[in-house]
């Protein structure tokens, strides 16, 4: 019991510290128009995927805040279902990069191959359905996400730590619950059998990354680091497939599209990482 007490204190004490700074962070550069400012950067990437330069801010937003933030700069955009599609199926793989990546550096996993990965995989999902001969009909769902208006900066600043806290406080008790019952089945069902990573690849899906990983730095001890690549590798792809989807289809998305690619893909990018990775060499990080 005491071992289980500290597991579930240090995970909270590691999501406090990841969640609320990166979480303030966002808030803050929005507040000030920073973001607006560098979405030029990701001018390349909506022309790969075969949208308007006017999306790159939209793409901005998800990769380096979260998905709420991304639909509300797209919203008022007026693309269609099949870009919404488009859209989804990339920041489905490619948002929060500085918060879900620093928690998948806790697990080993370095910040160069999970931006690599997340961007790199995204891109190739776009390009996989855009080969696809798929016809999305459907208008446009009138359903406006819409970015806070603060009356001043303090006020933004309260409002954040509020929101940051509540989320870190929900994260926090999720992920305990699921390491308490975790540790009631391996000792009541599967004694001696490390169930650590199918736990954390069913809860990383339905809930996504954060929550999937947090089980894993738990238990990161009682994983080989095979299996921490290849969970890892897997959750980076193919999380939180419930909610994230229905953001966009919100908005005409194509749910089983969003979803089939993403874990198609999870599986034989995870396959081929672990198949042809030298684990021979035995360093903490790649």
């Amino acid at each position: 019991m005491k071992q289980l007490i500290n597991q579930s204190l240090k995970t909270a004490i590691l999501i406090i510290k990841l969640v609320i700074p990166f979480y303030l962070l966002a808030d803050i550069l929005i507040y000030f128009g920073i973001l607006q400012k560098i979405s030029f950067i990701f001018e390349p990437i909506t022309s790969i995927m075969g949208l308007s330069p006017e999306v790159s801010l939209s793409i901005a937003a998800g990769v380096l805040f979260n998905l709420y933030a991304a639909i509300a700069f797209a919203a008022p955009l007026g693309l269609t279902p099949y870009e919404w599609t488009i859209l989804g199926l990339f920041l489905g793989i490619a948002h929060a990069l500085p918060v879900e990546n620093t928690i998948m550096k806790k697990l080993g996993m370095p910040h160069w191959y999970s931006t690599l990965l997340r961007i790199g995989v995204g891109i190739v999902a776009v390009i996989v359905f855009r080969a696809i001969p798929i016809h999305i009909e459907g208008k446009t769902l009138q359903k406006e996400i819409s970015l806070p208006h603060y009356d001043s900066f303090w006020n933004m600043l309260g409002n954040t730590l509020y929101n940051a806290s509540v989320l870190a406080v929900k994260i926090i008790l999720l992920i305990t619950i699921i390491i308490v019952v975790m540790h009631f089945i391996k000792e009541k069902l599967f004694k001696n059998k490390n169930l650590s990573a199918p736990f954390s690849i069913i809860t990383g899906i339905i809930l996504g990354i954060t929550y999937g990983a947090g089980i894993l730095i738990a238990e990161k001890n009682r994983l080989s680091k095979k299996e921490l690549l290849f969970v890892g590798t897997f959750l980076m792809i193919a999380h939180s497939l419930i909610e994230d989807p229905l953001l966009f289809v919100l908005f005409g998305a194509n749910f089983w599209v969003l979803v089939s690619i993403r874990v198609i893909l999870a599986v034989i990018f995870s396959y081929l990482v672990v198949k042809f990775y030298p684990f021979k060499h035995k360093t903490q990080n790649f």
